[in-house]
């Protein structure tokens, strides 16, 4: 397998023809959003100057080519995840809306009172909210699933949370901030076979990772453009079909329907069930360039090159005795994501101090508050890689690393 040419990668994003702070940009904040290369800046332009119009509307040509924009991405959706069917592709405005819809919906249908959802500790606030909301409304019982020393979830955790009172079980692929990997195939089978549904959100390993939803045979799973090269307000659900055509419509409202009377109303078949209004057509035409970039490029390669960032820089910042890494040190357990702290140091103060090396990190409890508590941090610093990012990019970033503490007074 050929590796990445990151450099060469590099000119496809304008964005990095610019200096910050008077120094080269090392962007590494990517598990917060991507960059855009010219190739989907190029597809959005081009549908908004020639073939814009409001999709399933209208008989003129520009509407009909809107439509045909929209549902060509919805197919490629479809192959870029490998679902059985574009009836089980759903777009939304993000994961956070995506979740939402699903609890909502899915909660509607079929939880009751005393039934158990089952998160793990380490879930984004988007992944947790709505689970709760859920729960006070129906009675149900909100459990967690506890990381062990390494960030991982055990088997035995999960044995032991998954009982046959859950109804359904809601957990990330990738953790934001741990960057652990879960074993979501290990969770996926033993939630079926007590019965149980599972949804997976996506939004931190679509982008890394070749992801096939029939292979893993999850009942939904959600990710979101802007975190793999796509714009924002646009997000998928994939749901398996039987599951969908069983819950109730999330938002009413144009497009959605079948048939509208006086006091009632009957509603358009899947997706459409769930895509109420005009959607996000640009969003969607960026989605598919994106998805094509992605596969153009290898997913494989992606996911290698990430690991190889990961190693040179976990390496290096292992040898600074005032660095402290959070999640896991084996390679094959994590994405391209490094949460970490400095002795002495706010991790607001090291993504201020950071950025005036034109390095670009994320600070704080990276919504993900429970976790936190948990591993008892009020906040960290993270950096993340992604398909542009170079070794070159770490050296900048280690080099501001190093002055921390200086800047702070502490010395070296």
């Amino acid at each position: 397998m050929h590796k990445l040419k990151p450099e060469e990668i590099k000119k496809d994003f304008p964005i990095f023809e610019q200096e910050i702070n008077g120094r080269r940009l090392a962007y590494l904040d990517n598990g917060a959003t991507t960059l855009k290369p010219v190739q989907v800046l190029e597809a959005v332009y081009n549908y908004n100057t020639r073939a814009y119009g409001n999709p399933h509307r209208g008989a003129h040509q520009l509407s009909i080519r809107a439509t045909e924009e929209y549902e060509s991405a919805r197919e490629r959706v479809k192959k870029f995840i490998n679902a059985g069917s574009a009836e089980e592709i759903v777009f939304t405005r993000n994961t956070t809306e995506s979740i939402n819809l699903i609890a909502h919906s899915f909660g509607k249908a079929f939880v009751e009172e005393g039934d158990e959802i089952v998160l793990a500790i380490s879930e984004h606030h988007s992944n947790i909210l709505p689970w709760q909301r859920l729960a006070a409304e129906k009675k149900a019982v909100l459990k967690y699933m506890y990381i062990n020393e390494d960030g991982r979830i055990s088997l035995e955790e999960i044995r032991k949370k998954i009982t046959s009172k859950a109804k359904i079980v809601s957990i990330a692929h990738m953790s934001n901030v741990l960057g652990t990997i879960h074993p979501i195939e290990e969770i996926i089978a033993h939630a079926h076979k007590i019965g149980a549904k599972v949804l997976i959100d996506g939004a931190q390993s679509t982008p890394h990772i070749k992801v096939d939803v029939q292979q893993l045979d999850a009942d939904f799973y959600v990710f979101s453009g802007h975190k793999m090269l796509g714009p924002m307000g646009i997000g998928v659900i994939y749901g398996k079909k039987a599951i969908l055509e069983k819950m109730p419509p999330f938002l009413m409202g144009g497009d959605m329907i079948e048939y509208v009377y006086e006091d009632h109303a009957s509603f358009a078949p899947l997706p459409y069930t769930f895509e109420a209004g005009t959607q996000n057509v640009e969003g969607a035409v960026g989605l598919r360039a994106a998805m094509d970039y992605l596969e153009k490029t290898g997913l494989d390669k992606i996911e290698a090159h990430e690991k190889e960032l990961v190693e040179y820089a976990l390496d290096r910042m292992l040898s600074l005795s005032y660095v402290n890494i959070q999640g896991p040190k084996d390679l094959n357990m994590r994405g391209g994501i490094i949460s970490f702290t400095i002795d002495d140091a706010h991790p607001h103060d090291v993504a201020t101090i950071l950025d005036s090396y034109g390095v670009a990190v994320r600070a704080g409890h990276h919504c993900a508050q429970p976790l936190m508590r948990y591993l008892n941090l009020p906040a960290t610093s993270r950096i993340s890689f992604y398909l542009y990012n170079t070794k070159e990019d770490v050296d900048q970033f280690l080099e501001g690393l190093k002055k921390v503490r200086k800047w702070l007074g502490y010395g070296s």
